[in-house]
């Protein structure tokens, strides 16, 4: 896990993750674009309705500078037991995701991928730092900044009117 952040961290883009196949992704790469970061899982409760409208989304403004970016996660009610190769075949087989999944992480405790003890100093929720449960939203802007921070419950499409903020679409 050390391998997933560099230097002191200013930005989402400072640092490098695993996606599901095991290789590094630089998430400079994304630098311009405005993210929506999610915890996610393949057998909860809240997995349908996420999954189809992050879809949405994705599909409505990926020609607009915009990105979903996936952290499958099982430290929620075991709700995401399979391994990547399965994680992956789910989401794209049920919901036909076109946008990054990246390796499975822990998003809480001293295991916390880097990314995550990242983006919830940023943004701490209703009950302190701590993820509540899957499907926690991250809204990073096109510097890397996070901008907000959404409830699992929160459906990705009420998100949309903050998205369109930051991409400067009306």
């Amino acid at each position: 896990m050390a391998s997933q952040s560099k230097k002191t961290q200013g930005s989402i883009h400072d640092f490098t993750v695993k996606d599901a196949r095991g290789n590094d992704v630089d998430l400079s790469t994304f630098k311009g674009k405005v993210l929506l970061i999610v915890n996610v899982a393949s057998q909860c409760g809240l997995t349908n309705s996420n999954y189809t409208e992050l879809n949405q989304l994705y599909d409505k403004y990926k020609n607009q500078d915009f990105e979903v970016l996936a952290f499958p996660c099982n430290q929620f009610g075991s709700e995401e037991p399979g391994d990547n190769e399965q994680i992956l075949d789910f989401v794209c087989t049920r919901f036909k995701a076109e946008f990054p999944i990246f390796d499975k992480v822990d998003v809480n405790g001293d295991n916390a991928a880097p990314v995550y003890k990242f983006l919830k100093s940023s943004k701490g929720g209703l009950f302190g730092d701590s993820i509540k449960w899957n499907f926690t939203k991250f809204l990073v802007d096109k510097d890397g900044h996070v901008v907000d921070r959404y409830a699992p419950t929160t459906s990705p499409l009420s998100i949309e009117k903050d998205m369109k903020k930051l991409l400067a679409v009306s």
